[in-house]
């Protein structure tokens, strides 16, 4: 799905789309916009952006927080900001990120998933 996702999180029944979703082969892009542009619009409610996990991705990636806040703005839609990180963010530095979120953060992607009803599990 190549969708630009509600970003209003504050009625407590919209969420960021899951972590574990892809869009390309990286794992964690769909939700950090969906926060990162909930955040500049004041509408983010209680999520935290950028959080240890966003941090800990973008670290990998070998980006910035306002680098990537310049991204969002830049790039309206989820293929255009996929296409801004495939062009600056090695496929190794990707796939280290997918593997630290896989192997070390996986109970916090099913508390997540948990939390905001929907199923867990590796894709």
């Amino acid at each position: 799905m190549m969708d630009v996702m509600p970003t209003d999180f504050r009625d407590g029944k919209t969420f960021p789309r899951r972590g574990r979703q892809p869009v390309g082969e990286a794992l964690w892009l769909l939700r950090m916009s969906d926060k990162g542009r909930a955040a500049a619009a004041g509408t983010i409610h209680d999520y935290v952006y950028p959080c240890g996990m966003d941090r800990g991705v973008m670290e990998r990636w070998g980006i910035t927080p306002a680098q990537f806040d310049a991204a969002l703005a830049l790039n309206p839609d989820d293929a255009s900001l996929h296409a801004w990180v495939v062009e600056r963010v090695p496929a190794p530095a990707i796939r280290a990120a997918n593997r630290w979120l896989l192997d070390e953060k996986s109970a916090n992607l099913d508390r997540q998933d948990g939390e905001e009803a929907v199923a867990g599990g590796a894709e």
